[in-house]
């Protein structure tokens, strides 16, 4: 169809036959998605994920290496993911990182397409909401940011901290009059000095929250608060 997106994903697995399954696969969903790179090796994903620019990953989780657990864990601009194992022990775990979903080996193709099924359905109910812009002044240029793209804000003296995807910016404005721009339910001020996307969060505590490779300490007198909110996701 003309002007429909085409979505990209990345396949890591150790095993080279696995991948070839899984591309096999794909080949049933050729006009929607396209694989634009298989790795044996986790580490060389790295910086096509850094771009980005990736809708879908596939990934193994019993790798030499370092485990599809972990490695998960070490990327910033997390895509939907979809493990892809011989295990089913490691299912809470990868739920717990929010995967999409969890295809035990050998995958069949009524598996397969309802994993894919569940990718394409949340993709275009994203595409379909109007992003949300907030304009920011940051030194002597302007920038209209998506509020998908923050991370956290982090209020220090008289000016804040704005981390996105792709940049830290800083701002002479309050914490505080910052988080009136912005969107209601998805950030949350979780202490004096933050501000987070919640839709950003790989996991949490009853005293931390961790984005990325970075933890936030939950505030005392904002704890109660936001532990009743982040139940109810």
């Amino acid at each position: 169809m003309p002007g429909k997106k085409k979505y990209t994903c990345l396949i890591i697995d150790d095993e080279p036959l696995a991948i070839k399954v899984i591309q096999e696969h794909l080949e049933n969903f050729s006009d929607q998605i396209e694989c634009i790179g298989t790795y044996t090796k986790p580490i060389e994903a790295i910086p096509l994920l850094n771009q980005g620019d990736i809708d879908l990953l596939f990934l193994d989780i019993n790798m030499p290496s370092i485990s599809g657990i972990e490695f998960l864990k070490a990327i910033p601009n997390q895509p939907y993911v979809i493990f892809t194992t011989a295990y089913r022990e490691y299912a809470v775990d990868a739920f717990d990182l929010n995967a999409l979903d969890y295809l035990v080996k050998p995958i069949s193709t009524g598996r397969f397409l309802k994993a894919i099924n569940k990718f394409l359905s949340l993709e275009q109910t994203q595409q379909s909401k109007p992003k949300e812009i907030i304009h920011i002044k940051a030194g002597k240029k302007n920038y209209n940011i998506a509020t998908d793209n923050i991370l956290y804000i982090e209020g220090v003296d008289n000016y804040i901290k704005i981390k996105t995807t792709s940049n830290n910016l800083i701002c002479y404005e309050s914490l505080s009059s910052m988080e009136k721009e912005l969107p209601a339910g998805v950030f949350m001020r979780i202490h004096r000095s933050f501000i987070i996307n919640i839709n950003q969060i790989d996991h949490y505590t009853s005293s931390y929250i961790q984005l990325g490779d970075r933890q936030f300490t939950i505030g005392r007198n904002y704890k109660e608060q936001v532990l009743r909110h982040l139940e109810t996701q």
